[in-house]
């Protein structure tokens, strides 16, 4: 009787984002972000370009993959929150954030976010960030719906977004021992949302 077939370690399948993520990171570590080409990555990867491109749009994006999963499963999450008084589209909202935030643990912090000096405030990797957060806020606003004014709906999404800012910042500056994002996100949201109720 034979063994079970052991689990392939070693890198993920060709053109997996994970394997181009770790590339690109091993380059911009070696020559820097602006001195690292998308044709560079690919060849560390083993890929071709356009393979690169059939899972990001820019080079920013490789540092983004959990972020986005993130963003993605709270917009999936919150489409039950389609009807319902305001308060219970808040507590829906609390759920889904802080259930995404669990899923990313102290190895999951966005690399650019750990090694910023590395990387600089480029035009691009701005763009990059300012596309999420602009996303994210829109799914929150889109919770609220026609729960609250207009105006207020847009004020809590924004809200919530520092908070999502502001905990992911002192996540990553916390160290390895930083735990996973759902405890400072807790921090963070949880007086923002409890005002927002009371309204």
């Amino acid at each position: 009787m034979t063994d079970a077939p052991r689990a392939m370690r070693g890198r993920p399948r060709v053109g997996s984002p994970s394997l181009l993520e770790e590339a690109a990171f091993e380059l911009f570590l070696e020559n820097g972000y602006a001195g690292t080409t998308v044709e560079q990555i690919s060849t560390r990867a083993g890929v071709s370009r356009n393979t690169f491109f059939n899972y990001f749009a820019a080079k920013s994006d490789v540092f983004w993959v959990g972020l986005d999963a993130s963003i993605d499963r709270v917009a999936t999450s919150l489409e039950a929150a389609s009807a319902g008084a305001a308060s219970r589209r808040i507590a829906l909202l609390h759920d889904a954030l802080l259930d995404a935030a669990g899923r990313l643990g102290p190895s999951d912090v966005p690399w650019v976010l750990t090694h910023f000096e590395l990387i600089g405030s480029t035009h691009e990797v701005l763009a990059s960030v300012i596309g999420r957060a602009t996303r994210l806020s829109n799914v929150i606003e889109r919770c609220l719906g026609d729960s609250a004014p207009a105006a207020l709906s847009r004020s809590l999404s924004f809200a919530c977004l520092g908070a999502v800012v502001a905990a992911m910042t002192s996540w990553a500056e916390a160290g390895p021992g930083r735990g996973s994002l759902a405890s400072h996100l807790e921090r963070a949201l949880s007086p923002v949302l409890a005002g927002f109720a009371a309204l």
